[in-house]
């Protein structure tokens, strides 16, 4: 009998150093502490850590994007006030505002609880973790995936599909998901991927390969492109920033012929590098 209980005592030390290793359950931070989180991991346990400094870009900051800006605004107007709203893919050319969107958005409607939780796309195997999490609270949960794109194989690809549109537990109402990336698809696509196509009665039928890549997209209700600048657009978002940063408009004509180097230098002529020029000439203006 002792040498049992002995037996017993022994075994439950080593369950409990077992448990020590084991990473813990996700806790549910402060929700009033932040309007935006970020979900991070670390020593394979993850947790919700609130933005103390969010992004403060305004949706009226935005130009040269009206009609992507009117799409996601009024699809994430739906899901604040409870209608049925789209999960949301941007795509399309670097640095002109996909992003800003999401967070723009997220400005305008933090004070009628709309929350955002940034996703890196290693960390998305953690999906239902996070959804879990948020089941149930009052507030309206935008879950961002910011650059998103995938290799073969790679764990997050089918992680992001399942919760989307492929697994027996649905989106709570209070979730979507927005995601930016500069490929359509997602995924690499490959020459000899085309070859795999079918003609049958006239069409043409993609091969396995192409219809998975194709896949994942669609299972996004709202794709919105974004496309480059003209040399007229940049202009116009360089003028805008120079305007907000106390810039009267004969500098800012003046200014011109510089961002238009600037933009040539750069090799684009993006609404990023408008905003990076402004801020390097304002600086230099002595006026921010």
């Amino acid at each position: 009998m002792n040498e049992l209980a002995s037996f017993l005592a022994r075994a439950e030390r080593v369950l409990e150093r077992v448990e020590r290793l084991l990473p813990a359950d996700a806790q549910a931070p402060d929700w009033k502490a932040a309007k935006a989180f970020r979900w991070r991991r670390r020593d394979g346990r993850g947790w919700l850590q609130p933005v103390s400094q969010p992004h403060t870009i305004r949706l009226k900051d935005l130009c040269d994007i009206d009609e992507q800006k009117e799409l996601v605004e009024r699809n994430t107007r739906q899901f604040v006030e409870g209608r049925f709203a789209n999960n949301v893919l941007l795509t399309g050319a670097r640095g002109t505002g996909k992003s800003s969107l999401v967070k723009g958005v997220l400005n305008a409607y933090a004070k009628k609880g709309l929350r955002l939780i940034e996703v890196d796309k290693d960390d998305l195997v953690d999906l239902p973790d996070i959804i879990e999490l948020v089941h149930g609270r009052p507030e309206r949960f935008i879950v961002f995936c910011d650059d998103m794109s995938f290799e073969e194989a790679e764990p997050g690809y089918k992680a992001l599909k399942s919760v989307l549109d492929g697994s027996i537990a649905a989106l709570p109402d209070n979730v979507l998901i927005y995601a930016t990336s500069n490929r359509r698809h997602l995924m690499p696509e490959y020459h000899d991927e085309n070859l795999q196509a079918r003609h049958v009665g006239g069409e043409i039928h993609p091969g396995e390969a192409v219809e998975e890549k194709v896949s994942l997209s669609e299972r996004f209700g709202l794709w919105i492109s974004f496309y480059p600048f003209s040399q007229a657009e940049y202009l116009t978002i360089v003028g805008h920033w120079l305007k907000a940063f106390g810039m009267d408009r004969k500098a800012i004509e003046a200014a011109r012929p510089e961002a238009l180097q600037w933009a040539l230098q750069r090799g684009s002529r993006s609404g990023r590098v408008a905003w990076q020029f402004a801020r390097d000439h304002a600086g230099r203006a002595g006026l921010v």
